[in-house]
């Protein structure tokens, strides 16, 4: 169980951001370009919102990135870490229509370190975020960032 903040197996900090297609992400996504995720879920008020593609991680510490974006496209999704992609969060579609999903722990090595999920540089087609994925109803994607130490 959680002992606190400077015990082991707390989480420290967390925070969940969606978009709903339609009407988030109407353009397409190009290589090199970011999801947006412009609506806030629960959070603790740690992890931040700079913008509605990209996010603040405050502090140094490790953390589990979550995301699912449904992709009309064969796609690939990775995080980028204060403006560098990271090769080992790649995540990807060969054919069809369906949710690109992605887990990962990353590790921060400065304050206020910001983080976005992109389409990756050089990558075409651009995506498009797929609205109303399966049925009638606005779909949404998603990203939950959690602090774990």
């Amino acid at each position: 169980g959680a002992t606190g903040a400077a015990g082991t197996n707390a989480v420290v900090a967390f925070a969940d951001f969606y978009a709903l297609m339609p009407s988030d992400n109407a353009a397409t996504v190009a290589g090199g370009a970011a999801v947006e995720f412009p609506q806030d879920g629960p959070s603790n008020g740690i992890i931040t919102r700079s913008s509605a593609s990209q996010f603040t991680l405050p502090a140094i510490g490790t953390y589990m990135v979550s995301w699912q974006v449904s992709v009309s496209e064969a796609g690939q999704l990775v995080l980028k870490l204060n403006g560098a992609e990271m090769p080992a969060t790649v995540v990807g579609r060969a054919t069809g229509t369906s949710q690109i999903i992605g887990n990962r722990l990353i590790t921060t090595t400065t304050i206020n370190s910001t983080l976005s999920v992109v389409n990756p540089t050089g990558n075409t087609p651009a995506l498009t975020i797929t609205p109303s994925a399966g049925g009638a109803q606005p779909v949404s994607a998603s990203l939950v960032i959690t602090r774990i130490q």
